[in-house]
């Protein structure tokens, strides 16, 4: 079965969530994506690192339609809450809620602001 095409000639491997970086181990560009975290692509330039996991990210697809497998969905299109949970050491949930009763803020809002300046 071929790739699935999207609105405007994209295809459904176009709005995975990809990533290049240098390999020092290897001395090339490795391409990644985060839905297939099983694959990569070495390759002498960026550009061809992209290429060369997209194909391969096309083949993994192709071969799962053939084996009637799920196919994982793009994390760009798939829907977030905004609400996960996590756990904690004791001493360090008493440590955030005195942060946030200090600011005057709730932990979540807490933690979410020290998270989005930590990641973003």
């Amino acid at each position: 079965m071929a790739t699935k095409v999207m609105a405007k000639g994209r295809t459904e491997i176009e709005r995975y969530t990809y990533r290049i970086t240098w390999s020092d181990e290897d001395q090339e560009y490795v391409g990644l994506c985060a839905e297939f975290p099983s694959l990569s692509w070495l390759d002498n330039t960026q550009e061809a690192a992209l290429r060369g996991i997209r194909d391969v990210v096309k083949e993994a697809i192709s071969d799962m339609q053939s084996n009637n497998e799920r196919i994982p969905q793009p994390l760009a299109t798939k829907n977030y809450s905004g609400k996960f949970t996590v756990r904690l050491p004791p001493d360090v949930h008493k440590s955030l809620t005195i942060q946030a009763a200090e600011a005057k803020v709730s932990i979540s809002r807490l933690v979410s602001s020290k998270l989005a300046k930590q990641w973003l």
